[in-house]
C-alpha cells in the first residue's frame, strides 16, 4: 500500500501550465506537415488510449491503494464487445456501442470485484490476476469467441451524426484526445469529491476509516467497477483504432504494462499516468529501434533496457516523473521539495 507521500494530488501551478501546453501541442500536432504523418498520428493516438487505460488503473493503484494484476481483462472485454457488436458489412453507431461496451466492462468488474475486494494485500493482487487469467483462457480456448487468433473489427464506429468521421485518422485522433482530457477532468473531480477522499483514506489507513464508520467494502467495490468501466473505454478505442482484438489484450503482460506506466509517471494524480503512458511508449519505440552492435541486436533485447530504465527512474524519482518535475520546479523557485 502506498504512503501519503507517494502521491502528488495537488499539482503546482507551473506543472498545470506545462500540462496545458502539452495538451495544446497535441491538439496542434495534426496541423504540422510531417513525413510519415499517418504513422505519428496513429502512434500518438495509441499513447492517448493507453493513457486512459493507465488513468483507470491509477484510480485503484494510486488513489485507493489496490494493486491489480488483472486490470487488462476489462480493457480486452470492451474491445471484444465492439468486435461482436460490429456487423460484417456496416459500421455500428458510436453513441450507443461505446456506452454499452464500457457498461459491459464495468459489469464484469462489479461481479469480479464483489469477490476480489474482500481480500487484502498480496491476496488481492493474486486473486485479480487469477480472475483475469480465467477470462483470458475463456477467450483463448473458445473458437466461438475467436480463439487464440482473435477477431477483426471491419469498420470503425459511426459518429457522422456530429460530423465526425472516425475512419479519418485526424478525426479519430481528436476524438481520442477529447476522451482522454474528459476522463482526466472527470477523475480529478472524483479525486477531490467526498467519494474520492474516502478512497484516499482507504489507501492511507483502511482500519481507521472503518473505525469512524465508513464501510470500505462498498467504496472499494465502486472504485473497482468505475476503474473497470474506464478501462473498457480505452479497450473500445484500442479495438476501433487497430481493427483487431485477441486474448493478449487481457493477458498478464498488458496489466503489467499499465502498472509500469502508472509507476513511471507517478501515482495518485492521473496526470502522472498520462506522462507515464507517453514516456513508456516513446522509450519503448526508441529502444526497439536501437542499432545492432556487431552480432548483438540491441533492439531485440529492448525489454532489458526498458527494465533498467524503469529501475533507474524508481531509484532517482520514487514519486515518478511527475514528482521529479515537481521537485525540480520547487528548487528553481527556491522552495523545498514536497
Amino acid at each position: 500500500m502506498s504512503s501519503p507521500k507517494a502521491t502528488l494530488e495537488k499539482l503546482p501551478r507551473a506543472m498545470q501550465v506545462l500540462l496545458g501546453l502539452g495538451a495544446v501541442a497535441l491538439a496542434a500536432f495534426p496541423l504540422i506537415p510531417l513525413e510519415a504523418s499517418d504513422f505519428y498520428l496513429q502512434m500518438l493516438t495509441q499513447m492517448m488510449i493507453l493513457a486512459i487505460f493507465a488513468m483507470s488503473l491509477d484510480l485503484l493503484q494510486g488513489v485507493t491503494g489496490l494493486v491489480s494484476l488483472g486490470h487488462a481483462a476489462y480493457f480486452g472485454l470492451a474491445g471484444y464487445a465492439l468486435a461482436f457488436l460490429t456487423p460484417a458489412d456496416t459500421p455500428i453507431s458510436l453513441w450507443w456501442s461505446l456506452p454499452l461496451a464500457a457498461a459491459g466492462a464495468g459489469l464484469a468488474a462489479l461481479v469480479i470485484g464483489f469477490f476480489v475486494v474482500r481480500t487484502h494485500g498480496i491476496y488481492f493482487i493474486m486473486v485479480t490476476m487469477a480472475f483475469a487469467q480465467m477470462v483470458f483462457f475463456l477467450f483463448f480456448d473458445n473458437k466461438a469467441l475467436g480463439g487464440s487468433d482473435g477477431l477483426y473489427v471491419n469498420f470503425r464506429p459511426d459518429a457522422t451524426a456530429l460530423g465526425i468521421d472516425l475512419e479519418n485518422k485526424a478525426h479519430f485522433f481528436y476524438f481520442t484526445l477529447a476522451v482522454m482530457v474528459g476522463v482526466y477532468l472527470f477523475l480529478r473531480r472524483v479525486l477531490f469529491s467526498p467519494f474520492g477522499r474516502v478512497l484516499a483514506g482507504i489507501r492511507v489507513n483502511e482500519h481507521r476509516l472503518r473505525a469512524v464508520g465508513y464501510g470500505s467494502f462498498g467504496y472499494k467495490l465502486a472504485a473497482f467497477t468505475l476503474a473497470g468501466a474506464l478501462a473498457g473505454v480505452a479497450g473500445y478505442l484500442w479495438a476501433a483504432q487497430t481493427g483487431f482484438v485477441n486474448p493478449e489484450l487481457m493477458g498478464f503482460h498488458m496489466s503489467a504494462h499499465a502498472i509500469m506506466m502508472v509507476i513511471l509517471g507517478g501515482m495518485g494524480n492521473f496526470a502522472g499516468a498520462i506522462i507515464g503512458a507517453f514516456t513508456f511508449e516513446y522509450v519503448m519505440h526508441v529502444l526497439k529501434d536501437l542499432p545492432a552492435i556487431g552480432d548483438f541486436d540491441t533492439g531485440k533485447h529492448w525489454q532489458l533496457w526498458m527494465g533498467s530504465f524503469i529501475v533507474l527512474v524508481v531509484i532517482v524519482a520514487p514519486r515518478g516523473l511527475l514528482g521529479l518535475g515537481d521537485k525540480f520546479l520547487n528548487r528553481r523557485q527556491g522552495g523545498e521539495p514536497k
